[in-house]
């Protein structure tokens, strides 16, 4: 297993939220800021080793704060990309504090 770290201290944004998962996930340059790219970043990861993935998303009640609707969309995808994983050979899961 290995955990990416995702520091929720500074994030009040959707948009920050983008960038912040796509630095810790190594997203490719494709990865388009958005609700429906992060989703395909997040159900492919396969330019991350095999293995199961660990999202450990901490203060994410900064976000919850600032911007409600950026925080409820956020998470949705979070739950939807754990669900709709199916990598042979990996796993995806997500650590909400």
């Amino acid at each position: 297993m290995t955990d990416y770290a995702v520091d929720g201290t500074g994030v009040r944004s959707k948009r920050a939220m983008f960038n912040t998962l796509a630095g810790a996930l190594s997203f490719p340059d494709w990865f388009g800021h958005n609700l429906d790219a992060l989703y395909d970043c997040l159900t492919d990861l396969s330019w991350l080793p095999e293995g199961e993935i660990r999202l450990v998303w901490t203060d994410s009640t900064v976000l919850a704060a600032a911007d409600p609707a950026g925080y409820a969309g956020i998470r949705e995808v979070l739950d939807d990309a754990v669900e709709g994983f199916a990598t042979p050979g990996r796993s995806l899961a997500v650590v909400i504090s």
